[in-house]
C-alpha cells in the first residue's frame, strides 16, 4: 500500500495522531498548493477549482485537532474527492 493510500485511509478513520506531513501529502495529491500566511495559518489552494481550504498547521507536535480532521474531511467530500 503506497504512503498516500495509507494517509487516505487514516484520514477517513479520523485518528488522533494524524501528521500535519500526512496532509501536504494528500492535499499534493489532490492538486493543491500549500501557501503560508502569517505564523502558523496555511492555506491550501486548488489552481484550477479556485478552491481553498484555511487551517492552522499544529505546532509544538504536528498532529492535528480533530476539529482540524473534520474540516478536511468535509471539504475534500464536498468537492468530491473522498
Amino acid at each position: 500500500m503506497s504512503k498516500l493510500h495509507k494517509a487516505l485511509d487514516r484520514l477517513k478513520s479520523r485518528p488522533k495522531d494524524f501528521k500535519w506531513q500526512e496532509l501536504q501529502t494528500i492535499m499534493r495529491h489532490f492538486g493543491y498548493i500549500e501557501q503560508k500566511k502569517g505564523g502558523s495559518a496555511r492555506k491550501f489552494i486548488h489552481q484550477e477549482k479556485k478552491v481553498l481550504i484555511s487551517i492552522h498547521e499544529p505546532h509544538p507536535k504536528p498532529i492535528l485537532k480533530m476539529y482540524a480532521l473534520d474540516i478536511i474531511i468535509n471539504h475534500l467530500k464536498e468537492e468530491g474527492l473522498l
